[in-house]
Formats: C-alpha cells, sequence, structure tokens
C-alpha cells in the first residue's frame, strides 16, 4: 500500500472529475489535503475527505490571477502546517471550441491562461513551501499529443506547453529531490469536460477503438497520480503517463 501518512498536499480544480477523485485518493492514502475550486463547489468533497479522518480545507480560486494564487497558497500552507509536500495542478478546462480562423485573441489568452499560466502561478507560489523531496504533478491531455478534437487547438497548445513545463522544472528542481511528473488523459467519463464537449456517439466511437474497449474513470487518473507522489515514484521525474487505453502512444 502507498502510505502518505504525514504528507500535505494540494489539488487545484478538485470540486468535481479528476481533481476531486485524485484528493480523496491522496486522503484514503493518509495525506491531509487543501483543495482549491472555481465553479465547482469542492466543500462537498472536503467533507468526503474528512470522513476518512483526514484533514481538507477548499478553497475558491481563479488560478490565473497571481495575487489570488499568492494569497490562496500561502493560506494553505499556514492550514497545512507550513509545508506543502505534494502539488497536483489539475485546473484547466476546454472553455470553448473555435478554428483558428475565427478565434478571438481573448479566447486564445483564456485558454492558455487557464490551463497553462495556472500551473506556473501555482507551481512558483507553492515552491516557496515545498521542502526537498516533494512531489509535483501535472495534468495535461491526450490533447497534447495528437491536437485535440475540432476547435480544440488552443486547448492542445496549452496542454502540450504543459509538457514542456513539466519537463523544465524537472531540470530545474532535480537538485532538491523534488520530483515533476504529469499525466495525459484520454477520454476520462464522469467528468464535466467530456459530458459538455464529446458527444455520446463520439464516446461510443472512441471506446470501440480502444484496445482495452472501455473509457476511462477519474480513479484511473487518481490511480498514477498516487504512484507518482509515492516513494515507489521517486525516480521518476519528467515523465508523462498516457492514460487513454491504449488509443495513443507516445
Amino acid at each position: 500500500m502507498i502510505d502518505l501518512t504525514g504528507k500535505t498536499a494540494l489539488v487545484t480544480g478538485a470540486g468535481v472529475g479528476i481533481g476531486r477523485a485524485i484528493a480523496i485518493s491522496l486522503a484514503k492514502a493518509g495525506a491531509d489535503v487543501a483543495i482549491t475550486f472555481q465553479s465547482h463547489d469542492a466543500k462537498p468533497v472536503a467533507k468526503e475527505i474528512r470522513a476518512e479522518g483526514r484533514q481538507a480545507y477548499p478553497f475558491q480560486l481563479d488560478a490565473t490571477k497571481r495575487a489570488d494564487v499568492d494569497r490562496t497558497v500561502d493560506q494553505a500552507a499556514k492550514v497545512l502546517g507550513g509545508r506543502i509536500d505534494i502539488l497536483v495542478n489539475n485546473a484547466g478546462g476546454l472553455i470553448a471550441t473555435f478554428e483558428v480562423a475565427v478565434m478571438e485573441d481573448a479566447h486564445w489568452h483564456r485558454v492558455l491562461d487557464v490551463n497553462l499560466t495556472s500551473a506556473f502561478l501555482c507551481t512558483r507560489a507553492v515552491l516557496r513551501h515545498m521542502p526537498d523531496n516533494g512531489r509535483i504533478v501535472c495534468v495535461s491531455s491526450q490533447a497534447a499529443r495528437n491536437g485535440g478534437a475540432p476547435g480544440s487547438i488552443a486547448y492542445a497548445t496549452a496542454k502540450a506547453g504543459l509538457l514542456g513545463f513539466v519537463r523544465g522544472l524537472a531540470k530545474e528542481l532535480g537538485g532538491r529531490g523534488i520530483t515533476v511528473n504529469g499525466i495525459a488523459p484520454g477520454l476520462i467519463l464522469d467528468t464535466p469536460f467530456h459530458a459538455t464537449f464529446t458527444p455520446a456517439e463520439r464516446q461510443k466511437a472512441t471506446i470501440a477503438a480502444t484496445p482495452l474497449k472501455r473509457a476511462g474513470y477519474p480513479e484511473d487518473c487518481a490511480g498514477a497520480v498516487l504512484y507518482l507522489v509515492s516513494d515507489l515514484a521517486s525516480f521518476a521525474t519528467g515523465t508523462v503517463i498516457d492514460l487513454n487505453g491504449g488509443t495513443y502512444f507516445s
């Protein structure tokens, strides 16, 4: 079993879906968890975590705003006992789909801010509170590998940038024993993302073309993150785990 007893974690975008599953899995493994949310209230998630006997602290946060991020991370570190051992950069979203020919500048910048700048801001703020041998995991997407579905170029670009961020940061922080890794989920059901942007027929077609003949679920992502933040993955850094049932091999 993976034992995170005595560890503290911050998970962004943890109100629903993948972030929720990650936060709960970390708590079940023994960690106390601070969770952020913007539009999806994370207070019910905090209640679930407390039911596991761990501490949970929800914070509403726009992770694209530096001042808000710095303030929230400082508050999270304080309630977690002065340090953050684990950071999971999960906040993100597609927002909307537009082809490049008709895409407004504002949409392009918004998508990059939500998915890439947010990870930079949160990581920079957390590093002030992260001890040596900490763990950072960024949630990217299969779109970073294959360009995504029609109209999602801004999203695919942001998520691909996140992979570069993971690798560069892994080199930068290696001397402190801090590992930096990522996951790239494919079709993950029970999330607002695919419920909103992936029609049922496309979901069925994707599942039919998947070697494992099923979709993924948030718990599949949480399991990979749990491994990456554990001692089992202490020699893994700068790597990205593809979670897509075999539809894409990197």
